[in-house]
């Protein structure tokens, strides 16, 4: 293919991914607002320039078309010297429109590839446009990324397209998840296969789509011997998201937010669907903590996915040490390993190694832990 003749439609959703930290579940619509409330930050734009820095690393000079302002050519400028910026007018805070009117001028300008930062919301956006037709590519920046579009870090991304370019990719067919935004509020997962999108795939770089499957009698195993012989007295536990970690709190009867991170501690709740500033507030009062993860099935995230309230000035404090992860024995052994995507590349290094995984009653398997940064 050559880099010469070859064009991405490159664009980043700013405000995807704010609620993480915050405790919500998505930025879509008052979610976004909402975010800002709570004082939530940008992370897109560190997403969009931790790959771009990469790309230009990896490729050298290559023709990128762009939104305008904070939408790409913000970013892109500072990479790369063949950049087209998109004739568009984009207010201070971008809509679904701008997505969708961005990614119709790509497609009427004949990109080769359109490489996306963003979230479930976005992939929906780009695919709504797309389609088919042209290939796609997630750099994931959103709070859950239940899709099977994105690279597993901004760095993977880079390595994707890089390989995409010199022909050294496979073409996957990747899931675009549509999640109820509405049911997320209520802590339901309501998960439908919205699309099929082309996306290229390099050294198993490309994130699958999740796996909601699971067997209740297995996380039902895993939690009694959590709660009667791992969990210890005066300690403070924080539960990440997830179902196996659900029947830990339903064993200890207390209650637990599916999507979220709550608190307990001697065996009462003293924390509940927490932001990353609460949890931080928490780790003053408590000497001995401890964090209970779960992988997302399939993909094999502990960090950095639906989670970003465990964030890495929070890992910091506690250190990996204080990481329990539980699974069932049939999520795990559909797990090559496991991944973190913290959104700090030091932090994410320092997490890599070999990990212990509760996965029944007195059993235990060991398993490598990747960054892809």
């Amino acid at each position: 293919m050559g880099e010469s003749n070859f064009t991405i439609g490159f664009l980043v959703n700013p405000i995807a991914g704010m609620g993480g930290s915050v405790g919500l579940k998505g930025t879509d619509g008052d979610l976004y607002l909402e975010s800002i409330k709570r004082g939530s930050k940008p992370v897109a734009p560190v997403r969009a320039f931790r790959f771009l820095k990469k790309l230009s690393e990896r490729v050298g000079e290559l023709s990128l078309i762009v939104p305008p302002k904070q939408m790409g050519w913000n970013y892109a400028k500072d990479f790369f010297k063949s950049v087209k910026v998109l004739t568009l007018d984009i207010g201070s805070e971008t809509t679904k429109a701008d997505t969708i009117r961005s990614c119709e001028l790509m497609v009427n300008e004949g990109v080769d590839l359109v490489v996306f930062v963003g979230g479930d919301g976005t992939a929906k956006d780009v695919y709504d446009v797309v389609g088919s037709s042209i290939p796609i590519l997630g750099v994931p920046s959103g709070v859950k990324m239940y899709s099977g579009v994105f690279a597993m870090s901004p760095e993977a991304a880079a390595e994707i397209v890089s390989a995409y370019i010199n022909n050294a990719t496979s073409m996957e067919l990747g899931e675009v998840a549509d999640v109820d935004e509405r049911s997320l509020k209520d802590d339901v997962i309501k998960v439908r296969v919205y699309g099929i999108a082309k996306v290229p795939q390099a050294k198993e770089l490309l994130t699958p789509s999740k796996d909601f499957r699971s067997s209740d009698a297995d996380k039902d195993e895993v939690a009694e011997y959590v709660v009667e012989h791992v969990m210890k007295s005066n300690t403070l536990y924080l539960l990440g998201p997830g179902t196996t970690i659900k029947a830990i709190a339903d064993r200890l009867g207390v209650p637990k937010t599916l999507l979220g991170v709550d608190a307990v501690f001697n065996g009462n709740l003293v924390g509940k669907d927490l932001s990353e500033r609460r949890i931080l507030e928490l780790l003053k009062d408590y000497r001995d903590v401890k964090i209970l993860l779960t992988p997302i099935g399939r993909q094999g995230f502990i960090l950095g996915r639906g989670n970003q309230q465990i964030s890495p000035e929070v890992i910091r404090i506690v250190g990996k040490h204080s990481l329990i992860i539980v699974a069932t024995r049939n999520k795990l052994l559909e797990l090559k390993y496991l991944r973190v995507d913290t959104g700090d590349p030091e932090i994410d290094k320092e997490l890599e190694g070999y990990i212990r995984v509760i996965v029944g009653s007195n059993e235990e398997m060991v398993i490598r832990v990747l960054s892809f940064t």
